[in-house]
C-alpha cells in the first residue's frame, strides 16, 4: 500500500484506467482499520488517502459522501464507495477495474 498515491486515473471523473484503489481514510477510524486490515490479504494495488492531511483528498470525499468526510471513502475506476463492505469493494473492482485484480500477479 502507498500512502502518497498517483490517482491519476484512479477518480470519479478522470481519464484513463485506474492505477489503484484509493482508499481515503483517518487516524483513529475503526472501520477504515478494518477495511484495510481485509485489502492486506488481496494483491490489489491500493493507495492512501489522509483526508486529515490532504485537503484534496476531504474535498473528494465530501463530492461522494453527499458533503459529509465520512470515511472509509474508497474510489474504483469511476466510481466511489462510502464505507463498502470487503465484498462491494471486489464486486466494484470486478465490474469497473479488474485490470486490478492481475495487477500484483504479473
Amino acid at each position: 500500500m502507498s500512502d502518497s498515491p498517483d490517482t491519476n486515473g484512479s477518480g470519479p471523473g478522470s481519464a484513463g484506467p485506474a492505477t489503484a484503489v484509493v482508499v481515503f481514510w483517518r487516524p483513529g477510524c475503526s472501520f477504515c482499520a478494518s477495511l484495510l486490515y481485509q485489502l492486506e490479504e488481496t494483491d490489489l494495488p491500493v493507495a492512501l488517502v489522509n483526508i486529515w492531511e490532504d485537503e484534496r483528498g476531504a474535498a473528494t470525499v465530501r463530492s461522494i459522501a453527499n458533503g459529509n468526510e465520512t470515511v472509509p471513502t474508497v474510489v474504483v475506476g469511476e466510481v466511489g464507495l462510502v464505507n463498502p463492505s470487503m465484498r462491494q469493494l471486489m464486486a466494484a473492482v470486478a465490474e469497473h477495474a479488474p485490470h486490478l485484480l492481475d495487477a500484483g500477479t504479473g
